[in-house]
C-alpha cells in the first residue's frame, strides 16, 4: 500500500484530509471514529504492526491521543490522532483491534487520565493504585507532596 492509495482511501472512508510526508500519513479523526479507523487501517491498509500510543495535553484544547501503526511490508506509516476536547477524558480502546495497545493504553491512563472504553484491564501500570492525579497533565501540581514510592 502506497501513501497515495492510503490518502484516497482515508478521504473516501472518513471524509478527512490526511497529511503526507514521504511514506508517513497523519490523519486527525473525531473520537467516535477512533476504533473504526484503527480497524480499517489494519484490514484495508495492512497496518498490522501497532508501534506505540500516547497522549498530549494541549491544556485549553484538552487531551489528544496519538498512535502509530505500520504496514511493515510496504513501509507505510500511519499516525492516528484524535482530540478528546476540553475536559474530556474518554476514548475508545484499540485493544480489540491491536492487542499491543493494552499496556500503552494503561500507561496513558496512568499518566494522563485517559479512560479507554472497553479496555480489558484499565488500571495503573506505573504508579501505585492509590496515587492521586495524573503526572503528565499540565494541571498536575509538581510540588504536590507524595509519600516515597518505595
Amino acid at each position: 500500500m502506497n501513501p497515495a492509495d492510503a490518502v484516497s482511501g482515508i478521504r473516501e472512508k472518513f471524509g478527512v484530509e490526511p497529511v503526507v510526508d514521504g511514506a508517513t500519513v497523519t490523519v486527525a479523526l473525531p473520537v467516535d471514529q477512533w476504533r473504526e479507523a484503527g480497524a480499517w487501517a489494519k484490514s484495508t491498509l495492512g497496518c498490522r504492526y501497532f508501534n506505540w500510543l500516547s497522549a498530549v495535553d494541549w491544556k485549553a484544547e484538552g487531551l489528544e491521543v496519538v498512535c502509530r501503526v505500520e504496514n511493515l511490508e510496504s513501509g507505510l506509516v500511519l499516525f492516528l490522532r484524535t482530540r478528546l476536547g476540553a475536559g474530556a477524558t474518554r476514548c475508545p480502546s484499540l485493544v480489540p483491534v491491536y492487542r499491543g495497545a493494552d499496556w500503552m493504553e494503561r500507561e496513558c491512563y496512568d499518566m494522563f487520565g485517559v479512560v479507554f472504553d472497553d479496555h480489558p484491564d484499565l488500571r495503573r501500570i506505573l504508579l501505585p493504585q492509590d496515587w492521586e492525579g495524573y503526572p503528565l497533565r499540565k494541571d498536575y501540581a509538581i510540588d504536590t507532596p507524595h509519600a516515597p514510592y518505595r
